[in-house]
């Protein structure tokens, strides 16, 4: 089944192991965002994995990943919740028009000064407390690997990630050392089975060919690279696109705008358009559409021609 996390435990519960295919979901967010193939491969890589990390977290929020540089690429930024609703955006610099064979060091940081951001924001959060916020240089020549660096360097966290993503598909496999798991409480050297169980999965995981990842399902590539282990499986958790933005809340902004500024709009356009700035959903909306909005309100719009509220 597509659209889904899958999450295992090896045998001796020292290495976490996640699988992670979506298509239905992706190809929803990318609907309305207009990106070349060589963005739209390295925000799919970054949805997937902000998936793969937000299936962790132990609070009620979300995961916030975001990659910003000086390069053509201005903005990649992706947020999953731990419901695993995710929504992804991306935002090339005015003009800008990245070679189709692109690294990321080249779109983010042609002079050095790219930054990677993890957030960890609980939904709970009492108004004033800022969430956990961890920023570091833009190392690495792949998303994964700016990951792996990240989670080793700031999280001291052993993670392997594999991600591959196209207009059709964005997909991830994670390995992770569990905490603490190489070196038992009380014990003064690290557990050489366990070292050696995350020396196995990683040495599997590494026959992975990207083209595989894509396309296949994670109940293949599982069985594929782990069919002689003895896993613990847990139950997957099913993956959904989701915005907040709404018609409502559009309304609600034009509201703001104020009567006079909507109605400047309406004559030189004859609409309205916005445009989500995350996701890139249109909304529209005609004089009917307007005057609507301003129906409670003593200056409410008419509709042309008419002398009644609509």
């Amino acid at each position: 089944m597509s659209d889904t996390l899958k999450k295992y435990l090896t045998a001796d519960r020292g290495t976490r192991i996640q699988a992670l295919r979506l298509t239905q979901a992706w190809q929803t967010g990318l609907a309305h965002q207009n990106l070349p193939p060589v963005l739209v491969g390295l925000l799919g890589e970054l949805a997937a994995a902000s998936v793969l990390l937000a299936g962790n977290i132990k609070f009620d929020g979300s995961v916030v990943l975001q990659l910003q540089g000086n390069g053509p690429v201005r903005l990649i930024m992706v947020e999953c919740t731990s419901a695993l609703d995710l929504r992804a955006t991306a935002h090339l610099r005015e003009d800008a028009e990245p070679p189709a064979d692109a690294g990321l060091q080249d779109l983010l940081n042609a002079d050095g000064q790219g930054r990677f951001m993890v957030m960890l924001d609980p939904s709970g959060r009492q108004a004033g407390a800022t969430p956990y916020q961890g920023i570091v240089p833009l190392e690495g020549d792949t998303v994964a690997a700016v990951l792996e660096h990240y989670m080793k360097h700031s999280e001291q966290l052993d993670t392997r990630l594999w991600l591959a993503a196209d207009t059709q598909a964005c997909a991830g496999l994670l390995l992770q050392r569990m905490p603490g798991a190489s070196t038992p409480a009380g014990a003064a050297e690290p557990d050489a089975d366990v070292d050696t169980a995350w020396t196995h999965c990683t040495t599997l995981a590494e026959t992975l060919e990207r083209e595989e990842l894509r396309t296949a399902d994670s109940d293949t590539l599982i069985h594929r690279l782990f069919w002689e282990d003895d896993l613990l499986a847990f139950p997957e958790q099913t993956v959904r696109w989701h915005c907040p933005c709404s018609r409502d809340r559009v309304a609600g902004m034009l509201r703001t705008l104020g009567r006079q500024e909507v109605e400047d709009i309406l004559a030189e356009q004859g609409h309205v358009h916005i445009a989500c700035n995350f996701c890139g959903q249109p909304y529209d909306f005609d004089a009917v559409d307007c005057a609507a909005l301003f129906v409670d309100s003593p200056d409410a719009l008419q509709a042309p021609g008419s002398d009644t509220l609509h």
